[in-house]
Parts: structure tokens; C-alpha cells; sequence
């Protein structure tokens, strides 16, 4: 069964930001894709300790480069999560199989890659700030597509 979502990291740069992503994901159910390099030591104490013990409990599948990503992953929609565009992510009809896209939280994506994705999608920011935190954008987002999907984890009853 195609998973509703999955998030890719485009050559992250802060590990905390990882782990809290990888956390987040584990929580949830939706598998990570890395896309390398990375511009922290894999698995570093920072990592780690943003992560705790739900690293255990996600589903992380590592690529060589942006290339090797797209091989890899044939026939999903790629959708960049960007500051450059208009289109707000509450306004896109998500599709199960979509993966969200995050670039490096130091210098975003190449403008290569904000060619070969299916739709840019962006947060709206009060007017003179810049982003959000990485972590945080990418819970956001992939909140409402979840939401739209109806692909949250179920709750158990504790009625009886």
C-alpha cells in the first residue's frame, strides 16, 4: 500500500532540525527520504537527541544525490515547500503518494530543483519575516495534507 505522504530532506544542514522531522514522521507514520549530503555526521549526537528514541520508529531510505531521488522514486507528485511562489499550501489538493519536499535550511534548493518539482507551495508569512523553522514548516504542511487524505493515525477508543 502507497503511503499517503512521505517528507524528503534536501541536503539537510541542521541535525536538531532532522531529528525533530524524523520524530515527527516516526509519530505519524510517513517515511523520510534523505536526499545527500548531508552537512552533519548521520546519526550525531544532535541528531539523536532531537530524535530520542522514535529514530527507531521511522522509516528512512537515504539517496546519493537529487538524481538518485528522482530514480528512485518514480510516479509520486514532488512538491516543494518554498518561499518563492504564491501558491499556499492550504489552497493544493493533496494526492496519496505525494512527497513534500524540504531544502536545506541554510540555502534552500538549486533552481534545478524547483524545475523538475510537480507544484511549489509556500506558507504564509507576516509581511518582513523570512521563514519558518524547518521542523516547524514541515509539520505544518504535512498537518493539512494528512488532514485532506485522511491519513492520520487512529486513536484508540478508551471508552469502554
Amino acid at each position: 500500500m502507497l503511503p499517503s505522504l512521505r517528507i524528503a530532506l534536501y541536503e539537510p544542514d541542521i541535525p536538531q532540525n532532522t531529528g525533530t522531522i524524523l520524530r515527527m514522521a516516526a509519530c505519524l507514520g510517513l517515511p523520510v527520504e534523505i536526499i545527500e549530503p548531508c552537512g552533519f555526521v548521520w546519526g550525531g549526537k544532535h541528531m539523536r537527541r532531537a530524535g530520542m528514541d522514535y529514530l527507531d520508529h521511522v522509516i528512512v531510505t537515504r539517496h546519493l544525490n537529487w538524481a538518485a531521488f528522482q530514480e528512485d522514486l518514480p510516479g509520486h507528485r514532488r512538491l516543494l515547500l518554498t518561499t518563492k511562489t504564491d501558491q499556499v499550501y492550504t489552497a493544493f489538493t493533496f494526492q496519496p503518494g505525494d512527497i513534500l519536499i524540504l531544502g536545506r535550511e541554510s540555502a534552500g534548493v538549486p533552481d534545478c530543483v524547483h524545475g523538475d518539482v510537480d507544484a511549489q507551495l509556500t506558507i504564509p508569512l507576516k509581511p518582513g519575516l523570512r521563514s519558518f523553522n524547518l521542523a516547524v514548516a514541515s509539520a505544518m504542511v504535512a498537518g493539512e495534507a494528512l488532514r485532506q487524505l485522511g491519513g492520520f493515525p487512529k486513536i484508540p477508543s478508551t471508552r469502554d
